[in-house]
């Protein structure tokens, strides 16, 4: 009776340590038999359940890339109705700038108190700001409901990608960040394409609240089907860090967004901002390392590899905002290209990166290798920039699309490895922190893209003007100083109603921006190249590994 007794408790214990990994996978899971656990590589494919859940997360990625490419072609007709022309850069600065500034805040948040949980209130947030923007009966609303946007929609990312990184361990998440990356490019080819008709057909109005049915679809799969382990944080919110590092980067984003546009670079406005960005950022390390919860804990940047990849995505940031700004530029005023059909114009760049990133993703997941792909993307970029910076008036749309494709490619090398190299590099209770981290960094450098290259871009243009108009004698009000005075933002329909000798000057000055701009990005990423090489081959974890190391890390007992 007794060994038989003993056999039994043996059993039944034997079934809740079963029961408990079947719950409660990984850092979470999915309803029942969802997450990776010590068993995941002889259980065969995932259930359809980890299916869905991966599902809602890529609608969540593409409402948060797909907006800004739909508002900006819905733009020109909100001007015309809601007027406020001189406030139209704010509709999207203040869209950006509330998603930068909240990008780390949602990643920690959901580190302390679960994933769900704050995933969700950022997509209620985002379907508000959506609803809200579409109704928007001024130029004024419109701004205020697109920072509520923005505030949501800097949680959509990092909380995607975070829940990503609970559910599915380094060593198989590659081939999963590739179809992320496949959503992303896809939103930028579609984004335009999708506006426009939208515009055209149904108004304006409908580029916002077409994020509704979507967010609705991603609201009910993620809240049904995703069940991951609440948490009860023991620390406080670290409020004065959180209030430094969002006024630093608030003011950061403003500086580039307004610097040599809004204000001059050397007035009393751009110099008293920077120094408050300054002040900010250079006070957060201090605060950081002396509260017991940090919004943006430190330890992070001890791991060389996150460090690495950090700087990388934001070279990487500078360079694809810049050139997914840029190329179309140079397209529609010198090659003839129509502004309609925008997103089809980056094709060549969108569909090699597309294709790289899934090719490497499920490369990487399959041999568990990866060091050698930041190194051919850091190569290959500075390469396509340089061949792009060769570019003049006589370049065919052919010749022009196979430099975009290097540049495509290499991108594609770094686009999602640069995430899960971040994410493999830091402590689970630290994922948020991580994917918001490198998703900030990436921003970042982004806004500084823009800004750098729009500057330099407009005095390349300037000044090739000024000096065609002098040659031509035409430095009172003729065509080409009127021109000059208007600044170069004319697309190929103006063009065409321009003197021919007025138009050829124009496209040679935009050559002449466009070959320094990619010049400056190719000279910059050459140190995306250099750091690279720097990477270790750190292993990536797998399922027995990630599950354990989760008591340790957690450090707060999961609840249901």
């Amino acid at each position: 009776m007794g060994a038989s007794g003993a056999t039994n408790q043996a059993e039944r214990e034997k079934g809740d340590t079963e029961d408990k990994q079947e719950s409660s996978p990984g850092q979470g899971g999915v309803k029942e038999t969802a997450g990776p656990g010590p068993g995941a590589e002889a259980a065969g494919p995932k259930p359809r359940s980890v299916r869905m859940v991966l599902f809602s997360l890529m609608i969540a990625v593409l409402l948060a890339m797909l907006d800004n490419m739909i508002v900006g072609t819905a733009m020109p007709t909100i001007v015309g109705e809601l007027g406020g022309l001189e406030h139209l850069s704010w509709v999207v600065t203040a869209y950006t700038l509330t998603t930068a500034a909240s990008t780390p805040l949602w990643g920690k948040l959901g580190d302390m108190f679960g994933r769900k949980g704050v995933f969700l209130t950022s997509i209620v947030i985002f379907l508000a700001g959506s609803m809200t923007s579409g109704a928007a009966q001024t130029m004024g609303q419109l701004i205020g409901f697109r920072a509520l946007q923005g505030l949501g929609a800097g949680g959509l990312m990092v909380g995607a990608m975070a829940i990503m990184g609970d559910l599915i361990p380094p060593r198989e998440r590659g081939k999963y960040m590739g179809m992320m990356a496949g959503v992303m490019s896809l939103a930028m080819i579609g984004g335009p394409l999708v506006g426009g008709t939208l515009t055209d057909h149904l108004g304006w109005r409908w580029a916002f609240y077409i994020n509704l049915p979507l967010g609705a679809v991603a609201l009910a799969m993620v809240g049904t089907v995703l069940h991951l382990p609440k948490k009860r944080s023991q620390g406080r919110i670290d409020y004065t860090g959180a209030v430094l590092l969002t006024v630093g980067i608030t003011a950061a984003v403003l500086v580039t967004s307004w610097g040599g546009t809004e204000y001059d670079w050397s007035s009393s406005t751009i110099i008293g901002i920077g120094a408050l960005a300054v002040a900010a950022l250079i006070a957060f390390p201090f605060v950081e390392r002396r509260v017991a919860e940090p919004i943006l804990p430190l330890r992070v940047f001890r791991s060389g590899n996150f460090s690495l990849v950090a700087f990388i995505g934001f070279l990487l940031g500078f360079v694809m905002f810049g050139s997914m700004t840029f190329l179309p530029l140079y397209q529609q005023s010198v090659q003839g290209a129509s502004a309609t059909n925008s997103g089809l114009l980056l094709l060549p760049v969108l569909l090699p990166m597309m294709v790289v990133s899934v090719v490497t993703g499920r490369a990487t997941t399959k041999t568990g290798k990866y060091r050698i792909y930041p190194i051919v993307g850091g190569a290959l970029i500075p390469v396509g920039l340089f061949l792009l910076a060769q570019m003049d008036v006589g370049t065919s749309r052919l010749t022009s699309g196979l430099y975009m494709a290097v540049l495509g490619a290499g991108m594609g090398f770094l686009m999602q490895l640069t995430m899960l190299i971040a994410q493999n590099s830091v402590e689970l209770k630290d994922m948020g922190v991580a994917s918001s981290t490198t998703t900030l960094f990436r921003t970042i450098g982004g806004s500084f893209g823009v800004a750098l290259m729009g500057t330099i871009f407009a005095t390349h243009v300037e000044d090739s003007m000024k000096e065609s108009a002098a040659a031509a004698g035409d430095a009172g009000g003729g065509p080409a100083a009127k021109l000059t005075e208007g600044g170069a933002q004319l697309d190929a329909a103006s063009l065409e109603k321009l003197p021919e000798q007025v138009r050829a000057a124009y496209e040679h000055a935009v050559v002449n921006g466009t070959h320094a701009v990619f010049l400056l990005a190719a000279g910059v990423t050459v140190l995306a190249f250099v750091a690279a090489w720097f990477i270790k081959e750190v292993p990536l974890k797998d399922a027995a590994a990630q599950k354990s190391a989760e008591p340790e890390e957690d450090g707060v007992p999961a609840a249901g």
